[in-house]
């Protein structure tokens, strides 16, 4: 795995304020990113955004950061997945307050069926849950948001694959639970 232990090299490099290591770093995983852009897009309706907007957008987020603590091309996978699902929240609040203009989202169709939820109600529920156990909440954005594998977050976050797979079922039971009952005004 010539190819990852380049990326984790480049990471290694950015960690130490090296910003060419960055920029090559992006331009490596772009077409990753693309990828989760376009399935987070395909979720969405009346977005004007491409899948390259998005990526750019959270692009500009990574780097408006600086230098960033990442464990691995997982991690940093992770945190641009969520870069582009706040993204799209922001543009959905800032299209209307008014529950009736808010968007259904398919969640990833391989990971929970076809059910459209709300990306207003989801992204209240997931904060909820994370002020509640921040670990499940970043379950729920690296498996929703980012399309990781149980695999591919037990190595980012150090838990075994069991585990995360426990954590899970939890997390989403929480979130049909929350989905099903909100909270309004929060």
């Amino acid at each position: 795995m010539a190819n990852a232990e380049t990326v984790d090299r480049l990471i290694m490099l950015w960690r130490g304020g090296d910003a060419a290591a960055r920029d090559r770093l992006i331009a490596r995983l772009y077409p990753e990113l693309r990828i989760i852009a376009s399935a987070q897009l395909r979720r969405e309706r009346d977005v004007s955004f491409s899948s390259a907007d998005l990526v750019n957008d959270a692009v500009l987020k990574l780097v408006r950061m600086g230098v960033i603590q990442l464990a691995d091309r997982a991690h940093m996978v992770a945190l641009a997945a969520r870069l582009m699902r706040n993204i799209l929240v922001d543009h959905a609040r800032a299209k209307g307050t008014d529950k009736r203009l808010h968007q259904k989202v398919e969640l990833n169709p391989d990971i929970d069926g076809e059910r459209r939820v709300d990306l207003i109600a989801l992204e209240t529920a997931l904060k909820r849950l994370s002020a509640i156990d921040a670990q499940l909440g970043e379950l729920v954005e690296m498996r929703y948001f980012g399309g990781m594998g149980l695999g591919d977050i037990a190595e980012v976050t150090g838990l075994s694959e069991a585990t995360v797979k426990r954590r899970w079922r939890t997390a989403r039971a929480w979130l049909a639970d929350a989905l099903g009952h909100p909270i309004e005004g929060r």
